[in-house]
């Protein structure tokens, strides 16, 4: 089965902060999945490192007020485009980002604060049919 996956959770140095987030359970999972990965910020035309992002409502702002929802748009059509073109039917994604996160993101003011809400590519992802899980949800896959 091919899952969709945020770059970072597999080691790559694609995050705002141009760290990674690796799951200690990747090597698992790369036996029982075929793992591919995506970067929507990346795949939107944003540079890595980056400065960070909040969703606001149906915008994305960063944290000195600049306008990126075009280019979180784009990555996140671009993440379907891979999704379909790679049949994939589900998503592992970063928790809490305001393009991967699901269920819950952080609320735009930069102050960690959380509030219910998905991210660009996520809600897209869903109204596509494709099953979203965040990194702490991997256990609930078949």
């Amino acid at each position: 089965m091919n899952i969709l996956i945020s770059g970072c959770l597999l080691g790559l140095k694609c995050r705002y902060d141009s760290k990674e987030k690796k799951l200690p359970e990747i090597e698992k999972l790369i036996e029982l999945y075929n793992l591919i990965p995506i970067c929507p910020e990346q795949l939107g035309g944003l540079p890595t490192p980056r400065i960070p992002a909040e969703r606001v409502k149906d915008r994305v702002i960063t944290q000195v007020g600049v306008d990126v929802t075009k280019e979180y748009q784009i990555g996140a059509e671009e993440a379907l485009k891979i999704a379909k073109l790679y049949n994939c039917k589900k998503a592992i994604l970063k928790e809490k980002s305001p393009s991967c996160g699901c269920g819950k993101i952080y609320d735009g003011t930069f102050s960690r604060n959380l509030i219910v809400g998905n991210g660009i590519t996520a809600e897209l992802l869903l109204k596509n049919g494709i099953e979203v899980f965040g990194e702490s949800e991997i256990d609930k896959l078949p």
